[in-house]
């Protein structure tokens, strides 16, 4: 975090009490009644057609839904959402801003509103307001909100990521818990894997599940790109993280070369492997799963956050969620009022309890509801868009960075090396000839 941000987010925090209690009681959040009033007014007959990532939770589907018919019961605004895969809302949102015609409200993933921010209506006003009345946005929300000093994106949450495992496992192997170092975490799957229980992360083009790959190149020192949007992922650094890649690899499961998002999720939940990076979804399949098998499983599975990178730092890349409005929707107001309603705490505290914290938020009030502590498991989930990092680091995001990510440059790097496809100079040369085709000098 810059001086710059780290000073703005202390200013806009301070008038945040360190007691302030969300969830189950009626107290107000420290700094609500001092708030600025929301003066929006939804323009007449207004209908809203809103595109959003389709659910990896059913609490999250189901209170969303119940949410939106909350909204228009008050409101008398009619909303149709509808649902697609994260790989299928990213192009749709990308035509839909070219051509000038689609949902009024598109939720898509990572910076997707740097690519065309020119095509989003202005949310400065319901950012400031919502701001002031939940402390603050941590400042990677304004990362990925804001463009060129203007908020174009109000920021839903963030898929966190944390590290998945089975207590048992970890013990039989010899570890309490998962080291938070790069070293101790390599001993450990190295542990798994002779003991029969072994770690395994997606190494296919996985929209979330990869990012833990960034996280790998991160923590070693590695980066795509500097801060003055120079290419310089062909580094000792970025060398370094690869030959730790290798040995890690060696520790995996078969078959993580060709895994989407949901394969770590169903081999986690078949026994097949005991370690993982994801969100949240899989205690929940198995918390809410009927199975008594599975049932005895959520009792073993634990959360450790990531190990810190070699600076001592937390390098991680979460999957980022903008709620943006287009310019040509004829409703921005009422859109603007909808993802307000949506952001309250007596919508968005039931909805993400709901998905147990599947989603964790982007505004500092939030982090002291009670069931993100209630649940200890739940607990590394809580910091995830508060310790994240950027995805266009060490750069600017825009459409280079967002169009390096959806490229998965860094998890085929990573699996090209990890894998011995490619020696770790050969992949990172590769990485390096790939990216300077978006970041054009």
């Amino acid at each position: 975090m810059s001086e710059y941000k780290r000073r703005e987010f202390l200013k806009t925090t301070a008038g945040v009490a360190a007691g302030a209690a969300l969830g189950g009681g009626t107290s107000l959040f420290a700094g609500e009644a001092a708030a600025q009033q929301w003066h929006g007014k939804p323009e007449k007959g207004a209908k809203l057609r809103v595109l959003r990532w389709k659910r990896f939770v059913q609490g999250d589907e189901d209170v969303w839904a119940a949410n939106t018919a909350k909204f228009t019961k008050a409101t008398g605004i009619e909303v149709r959402v509808d649902a697609e895969g994260w790989e299928d809302v990213r192009p749709k949102a990308a035509v839909a801003a070219n051509v000038g015609s689609g949902p009024d409200i598109i939720i898509s993933t990572m910076e997707d509103a740097h690519q065309y921010p020119e095509k989003l209506v202005d949310v400065g006003d319901l950012a400031n307001y919502l701001g002031a009345k939940y402390g603050g946005w941590y400042p990677l929300a304004k990362d990925y909100g804001m463009h060129n000093g203007k908020w174009v994106a109000i920021m839903m949450g963030a898929a966190g990521n944390a590290i998945v495992y089975r207590g048992s496992a970890v013990k039989a192997a010899g570890f309490d818990t998962v080291p938070r170092d790069m070293a101790g975490f390599l001993k450990l799957c190295q542990a798994l894997k002779a003991k029969g229980t072994p770690a395994g992360f997606a190494l296919g083009n996985a929209t979330g599940d990869s990012s833990w790959t960034h996280w790998l190149v991160w923590a070693h020192g590695g980066k795509l790109v500097d801060a003055k949007n120079n290419v310089v992922i062909n580094s000792p650094e970025t060398i370094a993280s690869l030959e730790y890649a290798k040995q890690l690899y060696e520790t995996f499961v078969p078959g993580t070369l060709s895994w989407l998002d949901p394969n770590n999720n169903k081999a986690f939940l078949d026994s097949q492997l005991f370690l993982t990076a994801n969100g949240i979804s899989v205690y929940y399949a198995a918390k809410t799963s009927k199975d008594p098998k599975l049932q005895e499983m959520a009792e073993d599975i634990q959360h450790a956050y990531f190990p810190l990178g070699l600076d001592g730092k937390a390098r991680e890349l979460n999957l980022v969620f903008p709620m943006m409005i287009f310019k040509y929707s004829k409703y921005p107001n009422a859109a603007k009022e909808y993802l307000r309603f949506m952001m309250e705490k007596e919508q968005y505290v039931p909805w993400q309890e709901a998905s147990i914290g599947y989603v964790c938020h982007p505004l500092a009030a939030y982090e002291k509801s009670e069931f993100w502590t209630a649940d200890p498991k739940k607990t590394p989930y809580r910091d995830c868009f508060k310790n994240g990092t950027p995805g266009g680091y060490a750069g600017t995001m825009g459409y280079a960075s967002a169009a390096s990510i959806a490229d998965f440059i860094i998890p085929n790097m990573v699996a090209e090396a990890g894998s011995g496809a490619k020696t770790p100079k050969e992949a990172a040369e590769r990485a390096q000839k790939r990216a300077e085709r978006y970041y054009k000098v």
